[in-house]
């Protein structure tokens, strides 16, 4: 069978739909305590399927609250799992600097779901939490009223969505304070200067790769998933958005759609918007290295945003 799209290392997708992912080591979850955590996998919706990876920092005090970080996972909406061995030890350790509880959600994969299947699947993780956080005893602690959402990448764009869709539906019993988006994935089909610039073309090719195999077919790079400044949503709606950190990396050629993001929230008069940059980092850089300085770095700048709020 031919191979129409390939990802060396991580995807080979065939000419009869199927598709071949090779997943880097991963981590079991575990109920004993580990760096001073603990982790276990729930479902979230058994059909379609969803599931998530929780991880509970261990406390001192059961009667302490705490607040929870969804977090959604990068690979350009194709690959990627919260069980990969650097999301786990990125998630269970900053649970612990940030004393919060983290759920990490696995949303199905691009192209056999093409978005916005994967905005649905993680704005479900929402309701779930909302539906299990008085029956499930990993919740016990849990504040609904400090959620937070965050994620690499990919899964810093569908933080963005989640955080969108949950903003009109008033019914929803939670709180966000705030988004958190570590070197997010957006696009448009106008090239940045950064995206034209030489040296970056084989990444550049497999971004547009990625966009056209996750964006329904016959889209093209401004679908509304791509393009941020394509949303659609009133000033009142504006008004009501939580507050925003974009992290971004100087060694990224994506840090320059992160910086723009940011500027487009602020046009949109959001006044609780900050970029932080790791200027001698690479892309999703905490992913690949979850134990360097500059991981611990962003944990702890991560950590200050969250107390913020």
């Amino acid at each position: 069978m031919s191979i129409i799209a390939e990802v060396p290392g991580f995807l080979q997708v065939f000419a009869d739909g199927s598709v071949q992912r090779f997943a880097p080591e991963i981590a079991p979850a575990s109920a004993e305590s580990f760096n001073g955590y603990r982790s276990k996998d729930v479902i979230i919706h058994t059909s379609k399927p969803i599931t998530a990876r929780i991880f509970l920092p261990d406390t001192t005090t059961t009667t302490t609250t705490l607040p929870i970080l969804l977090y959604f996972h990068g690979g350009g909406f194709c690959i990627g799992s919260t069980t990969w061995l650097g999301y786990h030890y990125f998630l269970g350790d900053f649970s612990v600097a940030s004393q919060s509880i983290v759920l990490s959600i696995d949303y199905r994969l691009a192209p056999e779901n093409r978005l916005p299947i994967a905005y649905e699947d993680c704005y479900s993780s929402l309701e779930w939490l909302c539906q299990q956080v008085k029956s499930e005893p990993w919740l016990a602690q849990a504040d609904i009223s400090r959620v937070f959402l965050s994620g690499d990448s990919a899964g810093g764009n569908i933080a963005h969505h989640v955080a969108v869709r949950a903003l009109r539906n008033k019914a929803l019993d939670v709180k966000i304070k705030g988004l958190l988006l570590i070197h997010p994935y957006f696009s448009s089909e106008r090239r940045t200067q950064k995206e034209m610039a030489d040296g970056v073309g084989e990444h550049v090719a497999m971004n547009d790769l990625f966009w056209r195999l996750s964006i329904p077919e016959g889209s093209n790079r401004d679908y509304f998933g791509c393009n941020f400044e394509t949303e659609e949503m009133c000033v009142e709606e504006w008004s009501q958005f939580p507050a925003v950190v974009v992290y971004v990396a100087g060694l990224d050629f994506l840090k320059e759609r992160g910086i723009m993001y940011a500027e487009f929230l602020q046009n949109k008069g959001l006044k609780e918007v900050r970029v932080v940059e790791a200027e001698k980092e690479s892309h999703v850089f905490h992913v690949f290295y979850p134990e360097s300085e500059a991981t611990r770095l962003l944990q702890r700048q991560m950590s200050e945003f969250m107390k913020s709020y």
